[in-house]
Formats: structure tokens, sequence, C-alpha cells
């Protein structure tokens, strides 16, 4: 960023106090968004009471012309243009106003008209300058509504998303799909009985998940402490403790990657239903899914990565294991573990055959899922908090996940509740852990506790927020939907370097 720029704005502020105008005023009075004045805009305008309106927002566009100037500004709710005239608003103020660059924010009031070429505008009577913003924009060129150069450059995007916000309408409103998307989930919940509860996100203890966690110390206590890697194991203490229906969402943290749908910040709905299993739980994530969908895009289908992913039909029940067998042509329950390992080329020394069914499923079976499929009854190695399945209880337990577009949007099981079948799977997951699985879960004898005074059977959900919000959106990537995703610290140009040489953008 050329530092003369931003000193030649903080100069027209100082001239804008000179001439008695406060560049930062402490508020200003609006009648309307933006979006209200243009709806309905010829009935209104025919009005004789149709003259106050009073908007707000951010220079986006400025062509001065003398005597007059045409602009645009930009609030939450979209742009419109203003017609200043001299005349009109005074010669003082039009003073002050030819002191205004893009990216200014400004308060108006005026009457609805249709300009020469008919476009919807406001004739401007009085204006307020509201904040004098000192560093320019990144360049976007637009005429007749297209835009020939928009602020494209992702990484700069992401790590000033304030600047995405204003440059990208697209940006805008996949931020308020994602709004909608936790309130879709919020409503179906809450009006099926289930309570919104919170959990702690600093714990003693990690677990619910196979994850590495994020430590952390707690001075006070002079203890270590992780961040939460799932909602699970304090909701079903709730169980325990009476609450039939409990639901969370919140953030949870797992030490890993960043790809397309990973990031290790991300929000989660858990939800735990007591006396019910997880048949019941796939009938409800189901109505559910159809329900965000239907509620936040107003139609059935998304169009997302080149595919329509129609949530219309039943989502197909499939057994892991018979996926894998229909592209493979293995029996992982009965073939030698030999033969799993080969097909695999590489597999951790700590994999069980759990673990190698897994890896297969990932390999040849996820990226083809693409319409919303429930894939069921996974290994008994790898769920250490599912029951067992009711047919085969020494392999599989009863547990399933939801995948779209390739990718994982939810797990689910049937909840354990024997508190003794309990200590000897967290055993068993110390031992993976002893083998080199570091993220495996770990022993919570304050849960045992917990469980040893009965936990009701129950079914238990667990749904990624933000991939739901990718979805919906018709996002390409997990960032698309974090207002501010974690980023390495940038190299070379930035977004402060995105901006004209000069001003002479605005007409100036």
């Amino acid at each position: 960023m050329r530092p003369d720029l931003i000193q030649n704005r903080i100069d027209k502020a100082e001239r804008l106090r000179e001439m008695g105008v406060n560049p930062y005023p402490y508020r200003f009075e609006r009648t309307h968004q933006v979006s209200e004045v243009l709806a309905n805009f010829d009935e209104e305008e025919a009005k004789e009471d149709s003259s106050s309106v009073a908007v707000a927002g951010r220079i986006v566009s400025l062509r001065l012309m003398g005597k007059a100037a045409f602009a645009h500004v930009q609030d939450a709710s979209g742009k419109i243009q203003l017609y200043i005239k001299r005349d009109d608003v005074g010669t003082e103020s039009y003073k002050a106003f030819k002191l205004l660059d893009l990216g200014d924010l400004l308060g108006v009031r005026g009457t609805r008209i249709r300009t020469r070429t008919g476009e919807a505008s406001i004739a401007v009577t009085e204006l307020e300058v509201l904040s004098k913003a000192i560093r320019p924009l990144p360049v976007v060129k637009e005429k007749e509504g297209e835009v020939f150069d928009a602020w494209k450059d992702t990484g700069a995007r992401y790590r000033r998303r304030y600047l995405d916000l204003i440059l990208n309408p697209d940006s805008r409103e996949a931020f308020r799909k994602r709004s909608a998307v936790v309130r879709a989930l919020r409503d179906y919940l809450d009006e099926r009985d289930f309570v919104e509860v919170e959990t702690p996100v600093l714990q003693a203890i990690y677990g619910g998940a196979m994850a590495r966690p994020f430590e952390t110390y707690h001075n006070a206590l002079d203890m270590p402490f992780f961040m939460r890697i799932a909602l699970e194991l304090p909701l079903k203490r709730l169980l325990v403790g009476g609450f039939d229906r409990v639901y969370e969402l919140g953030r949870v943290f797992r030490n890993e990657g960043v790809d397309r749908s990973h990031n290790p910040e991300f929000t989660m709905l858990e939800f735990y239903w007591a006396y019910a299993d997880y048949h019941d739980a796939m009938d409800l994530v189901e109505d559910l899914c159809r329900t965000v969908v239907k509620t936040v895009t107003g139609g059935m289908t998304v169009e997302w990565d080149g595919k329509t992913i129609d949530f219309e039909p039943a989502f197909p029940r499939v057994r892991m294991v018979d996926l894998i067998a229909e592209k493979t042509g293995l029996d992982v329950l009965k073939d030698p573990e030999e033969k799993l390992r080969s097909k695999l080329g590489e597999a951790p020394d700590f994999a069980t055959r759990g673990h190698l069914i897994e890896e297969l499923f990932d390999q040849y079976v996820q990226g083809d899922l693409v319409q919303p499929t429930f894939v069921m009854d996974h290994p008994l190695a790898i769920s250490p908090l599912a029951k067992v399945n009711r047919h085969e209880p020494e392999l599989l337990v009863e547990r399933f996940e939801i995948f779209i577009g390739g990718i994982e949007f939810g797990n689910a099981f049937s909840e354990l509740n024997d508190p003794v079948d309990q200590r000897r799977r967290f055993e068993e997951q110390a031992a993976q852990r002893e083998r080199g699985n570091d993220e495996a879960q770990v022993l919570d004898e304050d849960y045992l506790e917990a469980m040893e005074y009965g936990m009701p059977p129950a079914a238990g959900v667990g749904l990624g927020v933000d991939r739901l919000a990718m979805l919906v959106a018709g996002t390409h990537a997990l960032r698309d939907v974090l207002l501010f995703p974690h980023m390495r610290p940038e190299e070379g140009r930035g977004a402060e370097d995105e901006v004209a040489d000069t001003d002479t953008d605005t007409g100036h």
C-alpha cells in the first residue's frame, strides 16, 4: 500500500473537520434498508408521501460531474444509485461530498426517482458523512451490473473477510445461508422437545471422537486441559441425569490438517435421544436434512461441485461391508487380514481388521457416494462408544454415517450404555494408543462412574454444521462458510496491495 494514498485520505478527513463536518459521527437514523427502498419501487415513487427515505451504506461507485454526481451505496441488503445535485443538498454539503472516496460510509435522505436510463435511484436532499475510510478498497471493475475484475485472491479474501464481504455479494449470501442453516437446525430440534444445553470447551480428559486434541494449561487449577474434540460425553451424562432429549450446537477442536472439508476448529451439532436407537436416528436425520435444505433453499435439490444433489428420494441404507464387497470383491469380515492389507498397499502397524475395513471404505467407496446415503454397521474396533450389532455382535456395531457428495456429514450410534463393556472398550483403546494410534480414545473414569448409575438406551447423532452450510450455499470449500478461517502468515502481496495506484477511479 502506497503511504501517500492513505495520507491523502487522512488529509481529506482533516479538511472535513475544518469545514465543521465530523467525519466520524455518533449515529444516523435510517428509515429503510436499500432492499426496502427498491421493493415496489414504482408504486412507492408515485405516492405523494413517499419523499422521506433515509438510507446508509458504503460508497461502491462514484462519478462527479461538476454540479452533480452519481454514486452507489451498498448496505447489508443491496445497493442503490444516488443522484446528488449541488442545488438540492446545498453548496457546503456538496463540497463535503466531493471529499469522499470509494469505501467511505454515507447517509442520505431523499426521494425515489428513476433516472433517464430507468435505474431506480434516490434523489438526495440531505447527506451526512458517516465514516471516512483512510485505506482504499481493492479494485473491482463493474459495468451495467457485470463484474469484470472481482477480487478473487482466495487467500487474501480469507485473511480479510471484511473486504470479501464488501466486494463479493456471493460471499455475503453464503453466510446468510449458513445462519439460516443454524436457525433451521435449532427450530427443528426445539419443535421436537430437545433441550439446548452448553457443555465445557476446556476438558481435563477429552473424548467422544477419534482425534488428536489441542492442549492448554489452566493456571488457577495448575493442571493441563484440552480443547474438546466432541460434545458427546458431557451430553450423555445429562441422559443419566434425566434429560431425555438434549442437543448442543458448539465449536469443537481437532488438531488435524486443513483441506476442502476439514478445519481444526469447526461447528458441530450433537443430539442425544433416550429410548431410541440408530434406526430411529436415521429416520430423524433424513427428515432433518430435507427440512433444512427446503427451509434454506426453497427446494429439495442443491447444485454442488457440478452435481445435482436430490433430497427427495429415500436415502439408501447400506452396510459398509457390502459396499466394500461391491467395489473390491473382498469379504472383509472373513478374508485374511493380509488380503485386506494387500488391497490397501499401506496400513499402520497398529491397524486391526476394523481399521483396515475403514481404510478400504475410504479408498474405494466414499468418493462415489454422491446422493445422500446412510452407511451402516461399522467395525467394532473403530467404534468404542456404540452398542454391538444385534445380528453380528462379535464384529460390528450399530453405527451409521451419512455421506453426501462423497463427504461424511454425520456420525451416529445406538449408544453403548453398559458400563462394564464401556470400560473394556476404553482399555482396548488404551492398548491401541500404546501401539502408536495417537487418535485412540482416552479412558474417562468420571464418565464411567456416571454410566454406572444407569444410562438409558439412546441414539446419539453428530452433524457437521459447516459442511451442511457449504452444501446449501453451493460453495467449494469449508473455508467459504467460515468467516475467519485459520491461515498461515501471508507472504508477498496482500489485499492492501491490490488497489489502484491512485484514486482517479472515484472521479477525483
